[in-house]
């Protein structure tokens, strides 16, 4: 199941982010992370993913 998270947190980093935490407070930063830049988006999903 990591491994698809993975792929979701570097095609969609928010939604990776969303299947790891849920609604919480790394969810907001991701998207916001994400509309700042693709690639901090990026980097911030995966280590939400391989953190937890």
């Amino acid at each position: 199941m990591d491994v698809i998270r993975i792929l979701f947190a570097i095609i969609l980093p928010p939604l990776g982010v969303f299947l790891q935490v849920g609604l919480g407070l790394h969810f907001w930063l991701n998207i916001l992370l994400t509309i700042l830049g693709y690639v901090p988006g990026i980097i911030h999903a995966i280590w939400v993913v391989v953190k937890k």
